[in-house]
């Protein structure tokens, strides 16, 4: 749902701007050097970056799913890393504080984290729960007040410097599979909290990922996320719901930015005595590129809108998950082919991007696991959803 399409068609130029002026001339350096320069990361503080869906009244500017869509289309143009930087605060670290945290947690997290004065993480993944996210080893007992949590969480995004940290942990051993999780809110200088250096990794230079190690970390009650033990796989899953979506849009920006630097490129390399852009195979890689780009941009404006709707958008929001990221991928590898030899070097546009867009296929449920959730709710039902075999009224 747009509710005023002027106000976001500013936002979205001065987004825009922004990464075309500010964040594109920065890329291979930061790629290189794996750091991104403060003075950057406080334009999205003040361009309001930081907390684009977080709702007004905590200082964000609530935006709708698919005016962050929309956004999310624009500033991924840009090397994934800008984004990342200030993704999880308007994304998946703090949407499960926006939808089931006490009024209490509310007003003392949520302004930090829009305005970008903190910055939030997610920390579900562990070494022995990846996929089977139900499969948690971190524990949470209770000693009065107060619980001591135990265990260790891994490639946790944003989590060296991360301030607030929502973790998922078993406060209930006896309970099978996702009903003993519960959530905590537990912020950076808490004892026995601890992140050790940041991993290295294949792209995405820049954006820090690491682990969150709890040892007899003790926290008070109030830290418990909505209040509530054992609804902490609830929030995880609300959380990851919307951020499929939101992922989704990621994925359309860089192939978007792609299919631009192959139309480029095939204008400018000549080869034969002629540009590469006259040849049809060449046109093929471009245009199957172009035609996925509008696929992906379409199911996620629709789904977004569904959402905003108040549909249960849960099976859609996984195949836009796993149709976008595997777009995005495909349209990587034809940039790489288009640019040929150079595409290869380090340093080129396509080399990088291929490198970075590589994440998109595994974090937030890998292909697999989407194309699994996707049958399963098929399967489960009598026959198809009417969505899926009927056209939606227009709206008057």
């Amino acid at each position: 749902m747009i509710r005023d399409a002027e106000r976001l068609n500013a936002l979205l130029s001065d987004i825009h701007h922004f990464i075309t002026a500010e964040c594109m001339p920065l890329e291979e350096d930061i790629d290189r050097s794996g750091v991104l320069p403060d003075g950057l990361v406080q334009r999205m503080r003040q361009l309001g970056l930081f907390g684009h869906s977080i709702p007004e009244a905590y200082g964000g500017a609530g935006l709708t799913c698919e005016e962050l869509s929309c956004v999310n289309m624009v500033v991924s143009q840009a090397a994934t890393v800008f984004r990342a930087r200030f993704g999880g605060n308007t994304g998946i670290a703090s949407e499960a504080l926006v939808v089931d945290g006490t009024d209490v947690q509310k007003r003392a997290y949520l302004p930090r984290l829009a305005s970008g004065e903190w910055t939030g993480c997610f920390a579900l993944t562990e070494p022995e729960a990846g996929s089977d996210a139900t499969a948690l080893r971190t524990t949470a007992e209770r000693d009065g007040d107060h619980f001591v949590l135990n265990g260790r969480k891994c490639y946790i995004t944003n989590a060296p410097l991360a301030d607030l940290f929502t973790v998922f942990a078993r406060t209930d051993p006896d309970a099978p599979g996702a009903r003993g999780v519960s959530a905590f809110l537990i912020e950076r200088g808490t004892p026995g909290l601890s992140t050790p250096p940041e991993m290295g990794k294949m792209g995405q230079h820049g954006s820090p990922v690491g682990e969150v190690v709890l040892e007899n970390c003790r926290v008070a009650a109030a830290s418990v996320l909505g209040g509530e033990l054992g609804r902490g796989f609830r929030s995880a899953m609300k959380a990851l719901n919307k951020q499929r979506i939101n992922l989704a849009g990621l994925c359309v920006g860089p192939a978007m930015r792609l299919v631009d630097e192959m139309l480029k490129r095939a204008q400018a390399r000549r080869q034969f005595g002629r540009p590469i852009a006259d040849f049809q195979l060449v046109q093929q890689l471009i245009a199957d590129s172009a035609t996925e780009v509008q696929a992906a941009k379409a199911l996620v404006l629709e789904t977004s809108r569904r959402r905003d709707r108040g549909e249960d958008v849960t099976m859609e929001a996984s195949m836009c998950k796993l149709f976008a990221s595997e777009m995005c991928n495909r349209v990587a590898d034809r940039a790489v082919q288009v640019f040929g030899g150079s595409g290869y070097e380090a340093g080129n546009v396509a080399e990088r991007f291929f490198r970075d867009v590589r994440l998109f296929r595994l974090y937030e449920g890998t292909s697999q696991i989407h194309q699994l959730n996707i049958a399963k709710q098929l399967l489960s039902q009598p026959a198809l959803r009417p969505s899926h075999h009927q056209m939606h009224q227009p709206s008057a």
